[in-house]
């Protein structure tokens, strides 16, 4: 595992930002972490909320090895020097996280954010680190604001929308509890981070999220994500 480090001491909360997205959905031949929002990546975004929330956080970015130089490279054209470290990505969403926990404390506390929800708050942020403090494992989420359907094969059932939650990130952790869990064999049905909390035994909290923490997915997003950075720079 190459790594790229521009910190200095280590820091009692940590950051992973798992950035190994394509462009697939989006239409771009660029991955989505680094298409322009505002005339800056989106990645600096995402980055720059982490800086800036009430903590003074450790950055870690996970990345696709192909795409560490492309980084860099963009960090220079846009005078872009927040601190973080670099580290390459896994086969798996999971693997690229495990490979970020390797540098994080056991006594720290850790979040793991997309790279491509550039809008995450730093209330968000900190809300998460203070109730991981207390709980250890922390998932920020929303209320559905849709009628929910299940689809068992042919057959369908409506559920109870106020008991469904649509789940963001950052989720958030103390970071010996989440090595733990990654220590186990992978699984397909680890989706995210707070599922591999599940599946080693560990209880889950919410933390109220927003809607503006969406995931830039496709095109109509990066004219959204512009939209309320404007507006947000008017405030």
């Amino acid at each position: 595992m190459n790594t790229i480090d521009t910190t200095s001491q280590p820091k009692s909360y940590y950051a992973i930002i798992v950035a190994g997205g394509s462009g697939t959905r989006m239409q771009s031949a660029v991955p989505k972490q680094f298409l322009l929002l505002n005339g800056k990546p989106v990645l600096t975004y995402t980055l720059e909320a982490f800086y800036n929330s009430s903590n003074s956080t450790e950055l870690i970015v996970v990345l696709p090895d192909s795409y560490h130089d492309y980084w860099k490279s963009l960090c220079q054209e846009h005078n872009f020097n927040i601190p973080h470290k670099l580290v390459s990505g896994g086969q798996t969403r999971f693997h690229s996280v495990k490979n970020g926990l390797a540098l994080v404390p056991d006594t720290a506390l850790v979040a793991v954010h997309d790279a491509v929800r550039p809008l995450v708050s730093g209330a968000v942020i900190d809300e998460a680190y203070q109730a991981a403090a207390v709980t250890g494992a922390v998932v920020v989420a929303v209320k559905s604001r849709d009628s929910v359907r299940r689809v068992t094969g042919s057959r369908s059932e409506s559920l109870i929308r106020d008991e469904i939650y649509l789940v963001q990130t950052p989720q958030t952790f103390k970071a010996n509890l989440l090595k733990q869990a990654y220590a186990l064999p992978y699984q397909d049905s680890f989706t995210d981070d707070a599922s591999v909390a599940e599946k080693a035994g560990h209880s889950i909290q919410i933390v109220e999220g927003s809607h503006q923490n969406f995931k830039i997915t496709f095109p109509e997003d990066i004219a959204l994500a512009e939209l309320l950075l404007h507006k947000k720079s008017r405030l």
